[in-house]
């Protein structure tokens, strides 16, 4: 069995991976349920890392590549360590041709990181995801579970003002 003081990354602290663990151990079928574990470890610990991974297919008893092609085929999993508000904007067809892409351009000025960069208050990440399955909504853009529909660069800094409150842009 594997301790957790063998994972030598400080990100995956004791009380974290405790937490992981009881989730783990509530579930029948933890490998037919990776990605719950998955979702769950993302709640937890706001990404999922390669160590990460690593420790959830020695719990689970299965292939690490297993894991990291759950996580690296969907969207919602997030390898890198992210802002507290995740902002995607669907890049679908339908969203890509109403102007996504001068909406991830806006975002990224707006608060002045790249994609996938956190921003200096570790509020905020941007990044563009593949399809969101809101086609009649597009362009759409997510932060966290709020969606927004019928995005313009106009509405950006609304947006942006929502999730940071009372300070300004």
């Amino acid at each position: 069995m594997m301790k957790k003081s063998d994972l030598h990354v400080e990100l995956l602290d004791t009380t974290r991976l405790n937490q992981l663990d009881s989730y783990i151990e509530t579930i029948q079928d933890p490998v037919g349920s990776l990605i719950n574990v998955l979702h769950r470890a993302q709640h937890i610990f706001g990404y999922i890392p390669r160590e990460l991974q690593l420790y959830i297919a020695r719990k689970l008893n299965i292939g690490a590549a297993k894991v990291n092609g759950v996580v690296s085929f969907y969207s919602y999993f997030s390898e890198e360590k992210t802002g507290k508000y995740l902002i995607s904007v669907c890049m679908g067809t339908a969203c890509y041709v109403k102007g996504a892409e001068e909406i991830v351009k806006t975002f990224l000025r707006e608060l002045d990181v790249d994609k996938h960069e956190v921003t200096d208050d570790e509020l905020f990440s941007v990044r563009d995801v593949r399809c969101v399955g809101a086609c009649g909504l597009a362009p759409v853009v997510t932060v966290g579970e709020k969606v927004y529909g019928h995005v313009t660069p106009d509405d950006v800094a609304k947006i942006i003002k929502d999730f940071r409150g009372d300070k300004v842009c």
